[in-house]
């Protein structure tokens, strides 16, 4: 957690944030809701209960406010900052690889968290997060966090739960007899090359990564080239949930990184499919809901961050997606998380997962890395087989 601190410190300085952003000030007090409310959001983040009657926040909250929602999905982090620099929306469930990029460039705004009457009960160890705090000043509220796991076929693997990401990252024989190639996925996100290098940091121990997000030249060209290797063993590079899901139902799909979002779903369905934390570690994501330095609805806006910080939602949510709550509130008494949710959603294992964050420059853990921009124009040349 400390390195993480001083790496957001670095992020800050190198971006040359202030705080406030723009000189805004947080909004002071509430009045009547505007009636409407548009979210950007992970898939999976903002139920209704049209795919499942039992998950459903967002009905009781129209009816108690008054604002009616609207929610855009975006698939990757890039995607939302997109759609937050396009503008038109209240709020963003924005991940650690691109809330401080919002915050930069101005596109949310400081909270009031005086009028957020139950953000004393966020965990502590969310309440302060570097990827949302600037300066003691904070642009948004904790929403939910998880790993990015392992997710593969139970029958490909004969139940034998693969111990290393190299099921994905090597060509072998899976215990099925049958070799990876053309039957595993990557994520179609630049944030991946931090996957690659985090495979590295347990494997080639020379390179010296202490961060998979703060890559010199030579560690960045290692990670790079293993991700050349995957290349051609990926059927597909995948970004939409749905898709995946359809993928390993339908494709020959048995071995991905994955959300457990994508993996409940499928558990529903009674499919073989399970997941696993590989002995190296994993990344992860950390969310926060910010508000758009232009909403047009912050009033609502503010009584959504204030409804999501309720246990029965957080419990909800991360029941629905197999992520953490912010409150740890939520872990105990909530029907469809259950007393043993948190646990295994892996709630006490916060220390070991290397969020989400923009690679910059200017790093902590040594005198320069590859910024982000590089590893956008370098992934996508990996993708194309170049």
């Amino acid at each position: 957690m400390k390195q993480i601190l001083k790496s957001c410190t670095a992020l800050t300085l190198s971006l040359g944030l202030v705080a406030p952003a723009l000189g805004q000030e947080p909004l002071k007090e509430l009045g009547q809701g505007e009636g409407e409310l548009s979210i950007v959001a992970w898939p999976g983040y903002i139920e209704r209960g049209e795919t499942d009657k039992n998950y459903d926040w967002v009905t009781e909250f129209e009816k108690k406010s008054g604002c009616k929602v609207s929610v855009k999905t975006a698939a990757t982090s890039d995607e939302m900052v997109a759609l937050m620099n396009e503008g038109g929306f209240d709020l963003v469930t924005a991940s650690g690889d691109a809330s401080l990029r919002l915050v930069a460039g101005k596109r949310v705004q400081p909270i009031n968290t005086a009028l957020i009457p139950s953000w004393k009960t966020i965990d502590e160890r969310m309440q302060n997060a570097p990827w949302h705090t600037v300066k003691d000043v904070h642009y948004g509220t904790p929403y939910v966090w998880g790993p990015n796991v392992l997710m593969y076929n139970t029958e490909a693997f004969k139940g034998q739960p693969p111990k290393s990401w190299n099921v994905v990252f090597e060509e072998m024989t899976l215990p099925d007899g049958k070799s990876n190639k053309g039957r595993i996925q990557a994520y179609d996100g630049p944030i991946h090359v931090a996957d690659a290098a985090n495979y590295l940091m347990a494997h080639k121990s020379e390179l010296g990564i202490k961060d998979p997000y703060e890559l010199n030249e030579d560690q960045y060209k290692a990670a790079l080239d293993l991700l050349r290797v995957q290349r051609t063993l990926v059927g597909r590079y995948w970004h939409d949930a749905m898709i995946q899901i359809d993928d390993f139902k339908n494709e020959g799909v048995v071995a991905s990184g994955s959300w457990p979002f994508q993996v409940n779903l499928m558990h529903a369905e009674k499919l073989p499919i399970s997941s696993v934390i590989p002995e190296e570690g994993v990344t992860g994501w950390a969310d926060t809901t910010m508000l758009h330095a232009e909403s047009e609805h912050p009033n609502c806006a503010y009584m959504w961050m204030e409804h999501t910080l309720s246990p029965k939602v957080q419990g909800d949510v991360s029941a629905w997606f197999g992520a953490n709550p912010s409150v740890g509130a939520a872990c105990k008494g909530n029907e469809l998380l259950t007393d043993e949710g948190c646990a295994t959603n892996g709630y006490n294992d916060f220390e070991k997962v290397k969020f989400w964050k923009t690679p910059v420059a200017k790093c902590a853990s040594q005198s320069e890395c590859v910024p982000y921009h590089r590893w956008v124009s370098d992934y996508i040349g990996v993708i194309g087989g170049r």
